[in-house]
């Protein structure tokens, strides 16, 4: 049987002092590809920040990549969320440095020493979303695609053991959109699980996975009808 990555039971999940889904109850395989859909104020957000503890799990029960949701301490944080790949709608690049330097200032936030070994990753990753000639760049030197294909380089530096996408094409235009989908698919054929917050169901439809839908502050999964 393939191992839990992301567990919850009987979760409630806030947004300061509003109630936004409750009893939320999920299990996550390694290796899957699940969407996670719900109009705007669904609570996609929240249901993301509360996995990598940007909200507090006050309720219920839940285990991420071995971590304990409810009694997770502050001082343990940035070790889960190095655990995990976040992927984010808006790039959240540095602009003042170059691709290189937003994936060196990662690396070493995150604890690693050596010049050698740090480039080595950086090569890495850019090379798995098709950047490799482009470190060099600033950010605002390259289009959108290119920025998010840099922010999922950055999200796989610490070879996370789940990687959350939080709209990651909802700046994009349509065929930059599958362009990412098809970067995302094949990290996810290598073996990463991945949970993307989308709105987008025309790439729902082109890419079918698991679906979990939110509505009215539940969570459910939908299946998918063949198109």
């Amino acid at each position: 049987m393939s191992e839990s990555i992301l567990s919850l039971q009987k979760a409630k999940i806030y947004q300061k002092d509003n109630l936004v889904l409750s009893n939320v109850n999920l299990d996550i395989k390694k290796g899957e590809f699940l969407y996670l859909i719900g109009k705007t104020g669904a609570g996609k957000s929240s249901f993301m920040k509360t996995l990598y503890a940007d909200l507090p799990l006050v309720e219920g029960e839940g285990s991420i990549v071995d971590f304990d949701l409810a009694s997770l301490k502050e001082k343990d944080i940035p070790f889960l969320r190095r655990k995990l790949g976040i992927v984010f709608q808006d790039f959240k690049l540095l602009i003042d440095r170059t691709i290189n330097d937003n994936l060196m200032f990662v690396l070493k936030a995150t604890g690693w020493k050596d010049k050698n070994s740090m480039q080595e990753k950086i090569d890495e990753v850019l090379d798995k979303v098709g950047m490799k000639t482009k470190g060099f760049k600033f950010p605002h030197q390259i289009s959108g695609g290119e920025q998010q294909r840099v922010a999922i380089a950055r999200a796989l530096l610490n070879d996370p053991e789940l990687i959350l996408a939080d709209e990651p094409t909802g700046n994009l235009d349509p065929q930059t959109s599958v362009e990412i989908m098809q970067v995302l698919r094949d990290i996810n054929s290598n073996g990463k699980t991945i949970l993307m917050a989308t709105h987008d169901y025309a790439l729902i439809l082109k890419f079918p996975s698991k679906t979990l839908k939110l509505d009215q502050g539940k969570v459910f999964e939908v299946v998918q009808k063949s198109v």
